[in-house]
């Protein structure tokens, strides 16, 4: 059975290296026709194309990098690469928009003429914005099959090229006819669609980096499936993030206070798998099972706890040893509720006492400890 991360990445190469193919030869194209023409804003759509290519660059080492396994430096993997290069990559559309609107700013108050490019140009730039349309619905195809934002990313990057060569293909008609001024206006237009896509990359990148949670809606749906397994009476602290694409949640899942540890640790294994199933996205998942709803309350660690079983029983040995059913406790259960330990002592099922004198007087006994609740009487079968 073929591994679908290998799968994945074999896929995003595939289409990141036509990419970096189509992105070159348009580039070249369009700078050469547009220097031949005296088309600035042809010239501007040729740079983008070019800047297309450096960012493929980076998708594709983004791509090797941030989709290797975890090591012992990266538990969670090394998804944060592709969020670092969709960073970048927003940044560089934004740079690249910015040389494109002022240059062509200073053209157009300069008040430049612009030849007619001729029919030659025109088809150049129709076959231009055909091409990357068609490579920018391929590349969204893998990425959305993926989730990959960087795939995504770079799509949006091609995308940027249709817009600005379908504005460069108005402006040259509109020059054919005698327009001249609309070139110049076409590149500034070009620049600002191209900063608007750059700022988008970036604001989103920079949410991922700083661990923004999934939508309110995904949470509550995460809710919802986490409550329909049989055990769960609740939930909380539900807490997500996302890196590169993927999910990552952690939550709270309250069963019931007397199960046993092994049947609320499997009641959290189902919560998991459910929740896998129904996000296929969620690829790391933390569950803590919880014997009562402490939401609100703060981290327990950062609080005086409770002593645990050694120090209980010596302390309780103290306080019970002498008292005629001690010889009879074969074990105790400690049950931490409330902010106290509730005892359930074990009797011999042969033990010559009465259930209720007895727990009266282990009560009692052990009534001025202040991690102490009550004592229940079980026999033993």
């Amino acid at each position: 059975m073929q591994n679908p991360d290998l799968n994945h990445t074999r896929d995003a190469l595939r289409i990141t290296y036509l990419a970096v193919f189509v992105d070159a030869l348009l580039g070249f194209a369009k700078v050469a026709a547009g220097f031949v023409v005296g088309s600035a804003a042809l010239i501007a759509d040729g740079v983008h194309s070019f800047s297309d290519l450096i960012t493929d660059g980076f998708v594709l080492a983004a791509t090797h990098y941030g989709r290797q396994a975890p090591d012992q430096d990266h538990h969670y993997g090394h998804g944060r690469i592709e969020t670092l290069a969709t960073l970048f990559l927003g940044s560089v559309l934004i740079f690249v928009a910015g040389g494109i609107a002022w240059s062509s700013l200073g053209r157009l108050l300069a008040g430049t003429e612009t030849p007619p490019p001729g029919l030659w140009a025109l088809l150049l730039v129709v076959a231009a914005l055909f091409i990357k349309e068609g490579l920018f619905q391929i590349t969204m195809r893998v990425a959305r099959r993926q989730n990959s934002r960087l795939l995504e990313a770079n799509a949006w990057h091609s995308r940027s090229d249709v817009l600005s060569t379908a504005v460069v293909l108005v402006a040259m008609l509109g020059t054919q006819y005698g327009i001249t001024w609309l070139d110049a206006v076409a590149a500034v237009l070009v620049g600002l669609l191209v900063g608007k896509i750059g700022w988008s990359l970036l604001w989103d990148s920079g949410r991922e980096l700083i661990d923004t949670a999934l939508p309110l809606d995904e949470q509550r749906d995460m809710k919802e499936v986490t409550l329909g397994v049989p055990g769960v009476e609740s939930v909380h602290d539900l807490r997500t993030r996302q890196s590169a694409g993927r999910t990552m949640l952690d939550l709270h899942v309250v069963v019931s206070p007397r199960i046993s540890v092994s049947e609320g640790h499997e009641i959290g294994n189902e919560v998991s798998r459910r929740l896998r199933r129904a996000f296929p996205a969620l690829t790391d998942l933390t569950f803590h099972v919880d014997p009562e709803d402490d939401a609100g309350e703060g981290d327990p660690s950062r609080f005086p706890g409770l002593p645990l079983r050694p120090e209980v029983e010596e302390t309780l040995t103290r306080h019970w040893s002498n008292l005629d059913v001690w010889p009879r406790i074969r074990d105790l259960e400690l049950h931490y509720l409330d902010g106290r330990i509730t005892v359930v002592a074990e009797l011999d099922e042969d033990a010559p006492v009465s259930s209720e004198s007895t727990r009266a007087a282990l009560h009692a006994s052990a009534r001025d400890l202040d991690w102490f609740s009550h004592v229940e009487i079980r026999r033993l079968a």
